[in-house]
């Protein structure tokens, strides 16, 4: 198991990324840092807090081979350095998990809704009753 952060400025703060990968899955969380983090901040941050980081559901993703050119990894790690932000792959899995809280909120606010709607009905009910009971 692998596990990745990387971290960008996504404005107005500083936002980092983590991806753990195992194997051919893929799953991602994402924590909003505020001001810039120093490497310190990060690392005890690390320390702190990442096991109770919730990570996405694991996506199917596509892990491609490893090359052991010396020079073609430097390329490859100079050209990481210098692209902004994260992996497509990444950004997929956030979506996805956005969407899924997203669902579940409007589930629990619809229920939350329709208990407070029949409350009131049956507080109406209880009104009715309450009028007619003297008669």
């Amino acid at each position: 198991m692998k596990t990745k952060l990387t971290v960008f400025f996504e404005e107005p703060f500083f936002v980092g990324v983590f991806e753990k990968t195992d194997g051919k899955r893929l799953s991602v969380c994402k924590v909003t840092f505020g001001a810039e983090p120093t490497d310190a901040e990060i690392y005890a941050f690390i320390l702190r807090y990442y096991n109770r980081l919730k990570f996405t559901k694991p996506v199917k993703a596509s892990i491609k081979q490893k090359a052991d050119n010396p020079k073609r990894r430097s390329r490859m790690a100079r050209k990481q350095l210098e692209s902004k932000g994260v992996g497509t792959k990444s950004q997929q899995a956030l979506k996805k998990q956005y969407e899924e809280i997203k669902t579940e909120r409007k589930i629990k606010s619809r229920e939350k809704k329709e208990a407070e709607k029949q409350r009131l009905f049956e507080l109406k009910q209880q009104k009715k009753k309450d009028k007619h009971r003297g008669h």
